[in-house]
C-alpha cells in the first residue's frame, strides 16, 4: 500500500465538517473548501528542501533559508481540483498549474480524458495531483498515468476525502505516489459515491445541482 497521510489537524477536521453538512451553501463551501487546501498544503509541503542564502535585515546581513530547486507543479483533475488548487495557491503563489480534465462515466464509473496541459518539464518538478474525492481511484489513477508518461517522476496525490477503496486501487497502480487526505471514510455506495462523504464535490463548489 501507498503511503498514506490523514491531516487530522483539529482546524481541518472543524472544517470539513462543516463542509459535510447538507445544508451548506455554495458560497460557504467554497469557502471552507479554499480554507481547508491551505493547511493540507501545509502538511504536504511539510518536507520541502531548503538552501541558505544571503539576505540582509534592516539590522545586519545573515544566512537564512528559502525554498531549492524549481517551482512545485500543482496539478488539478478537473473540475473539482481548482477548489482545492485556488486556496494551494494561496500558499504557494509562484507555483505552476497542470490541468487534467476527466469526467466520470456514471454507466461505468470508469475516467474519460477530454483535456491535458502541463509544464514541459515535470521530470525536474515535484508535481502534486490534486482531487477533492478519492472515491473509485479511477480517475486519480489515470490522472497521475498520464503525468508520468509526460515525464513526472516525483509525485504526491492530495485529496480531502478518501475511501478505503480507491486507497486500495491507487496504491495497486502507483505504490510510489504518497497520498495525503483529512479523512478516510467508510466506505463507496452502489453509485461510487464515498459515504459518509459530503456528495458530489464539483456541484457543491460550482452550484450545478
Amino acid at each position: 500500500m501507498a503511503e498514506t497521510t490523514v491531516v487530522d489537524h483539529p482546524l481541518v477536521r472543524h472544517k470539513l465538517t462543516l463542509m459535510r453538512e447538507v445544508d451548506a451553501s455554495t458560497a460557504r463551501f467554497r469557502q471552507l473548501l479554499r480554507e481547508i487546501s491551505l493547511l493540507l498544503a501545509y502538511e504536504v509541503t511539510r518536507d520541502l528542501p531548503v538552501e541558505l542564502v544571503e539576505i540582509e535585515t534592516p539590522l545586519t546581513r545573515m544566512m537564512a533559508p528559502k525554498l531549492a530547486g524549481k517551482k512545485l507543479v500543482f496539478a488539478s483533475i478537473l473540475r473539482a481540483g481548482n477548489g482545492l488548487v485556488d486556496g494551494m495557491l494561496d500558499l504557494v503563489p509562484s507555483a505552476r498549474v497542470a490541468h487534467v480534465g476527466l469526467y466520470r462515466d456514471h454507466e461505468t464509473l470508469q475516467p474519460v480524458r477530454y483535456f491535458f496541459k502541463a509544464p514541459a518539464d515535470l521530470s525536474e518538478r515535484l508535481v502534486i495531483v490534486v482531487d477533492p474525492m478519492l472515491a473509485t481511484g479511477n480517475s486519480a489513477v489515470d490522472a497521475v498515468s498520464e503525468l508520468k508518461d509526460a515525464g513526472a517522476k516525483d509525485l504526491r496525490f492530495l485529496c480531502l476525502l478518501a475511501a478505503p477503496e480507491g486507497l486500495a486501487r491507487f496504491a495497486n497502480a502507483h505504490p510510489d505516489v504518497p497520498v495525503f487526505t483529512a479523512s478516510i471514510d467508510e466506505r463507496l455506495n452502489e453509485h461510487g459515491y464515498i459515504v459518509p462523504g459530503l456528495g458530489d464535490a464539483g456541484d457543491r463548489l460550482y452550484g450545478t445541482k
